[in-house]
């Protein structure tokens, strides 16, 4: 596995959990996600694992 791949993985995990954060929590509009309290335990989860997966190969990274 790519030293970089983690890195690039868990910030787009972090995007995406985020956008479902906020579709849950009804900041974002326009889809069946929005007012659901499911997609915003969803999204914190994914913005967590993104940041595990960040942390994790920055760390890989410097060893």
């Amino acid at each position: 596995m790519r030293t970089w791949l983690p890195i690039v993985l868990g910030i787009l995990l972090i995007l995406v959990g985020g956008v479902w954060t906020g579709q849950g929590l009804g900041y974002i509009t326009g889809s069946f996600m929005t007012g659901e309290r499911l997609w915003t335990s969803i999204g914190l989860i994914c913005v967590a694992g993104g940041a595990v997966l960040v942390i994790w190969g920055a760390r890989r990274r410097r060893t």
